[in-house]
């Protein structure tokens, strides 16, 4: 079904991708996380939204995506925010079943007609993604993929990033490195320095359009690749990624630190809007 796609703008030449080796971080963002640059259809997006990890850096009994952050568990943070934007046609949620009605539950606290699906958790992160695209609807224009650990993620953000997948084909929310970053050898030993200034971590959403990513999906499966973010899936094929500059508040919430941070700044925005 093409009515959604063509909604989008033309898909940029596939010039600034290089080899299947590059990276996304060797890439430069194309600005501010509020600047969009293609109009989204509504409707049009699928996401695909991962609480199916343990957890375990947290230390506490139950995955760390159910933990309480100002009275709610994380993951229905990110999970309020896409079943209250137009753009968002369905959120399938990645998870143990024994957590289904955390979602279920949230999701009708919205008021929103946005339906919510479900599937298991994989092995590995692709493995649940590929699980959570399988579930999708074929319409879609776009796959976004987030890690319900972070809990922060605003309007703004997603939507300067599906506007950057609707433009490239693939996005992600990302921050440059602050941290000066070396390579070294087996033996500890410093290699070398690695130029900071083009180094970028990577965030979620992850944006991709889901032809994109079941073609990377082929290519990972027949070539027996491992990957560690979703669209490193598409690098493989190759096609270009946009980095779409975010904020250092978008965190992942996996240490009891992170917790306590994440409740400072939920403060801080309240606060804000108070004043304003």
């Amino acid at each position: 079904d093409s009515r959604n796609r063509d909604a989008l703008l033309p898909e940029r030449e596939k010039s600034s991708c290089g080899s299947r080796t590059s990276t996304a971080w060797q890439m430069q963002p194309q600005g501010a996380a509020v600047t969009a640059s293609a109009e989204v259809a509504p409707r049009s997006v699928s996401v695909v939204l991962l609480a199916g990890g343990v957890g375990k850096r947290m230390g506490a009994a139950i995955p760390k995506q159910y933990l309480e952050l100002d009275g709610r568990p994380i993951a229905t943070y990110s999970l309020e925010t896409f079943m209250t934007m137009e753009e968002v046609m369905e959120v399938v949620v990645v998870c143990d079943p024994t957590y289904r009605d955390v979602f279920e539950t949230a999701a009708e606290a919205t008021a929103s007609d946005v339906p919510i699906k479900f599937a298991l958790p994989g092995d590995e992160r692709q493995d649940s993604v590929f699980n959570g695209l399988s579930e999708t609807d074929e319409s879609a224009a776009l796959a976004c993929i987030h890690d319900s650990a972070r809990p922060l993620v605003t309007y703004e953000e997603v939507r300067a990033v599906l506007a950057d997948a609707a433009d490239v084909g693939a996005a992600v929310l990302g921050v440059q490195c602050k941290a000066t970053v070396k390579e070294a050898g087996a033996d500890g030993l410093v290699v070398k320095t690695l130029d900071r200034s083009r180094l970028w971590e990577m965030h979620t959403p992850q944006v991709i359009r889901p032809q994109l990513l079941k073609e990377g999906f082929e290519l990972v499966k027949r070539e027996g690749l491992e990957v560690t973010d979703d669209v490193s899936i598409v690098e493989q094929i190759p096609h270009p990624v946009q980095i779409t500059k975010g904020s250092y508040e978008n965190l992942k919430v996996t240490t009891p630190e992170d917790l306590l941070i994440a409740e400072k700044l939920l403060l801080a925005r309240a606060a804000a809007k108070v004043a304003a």
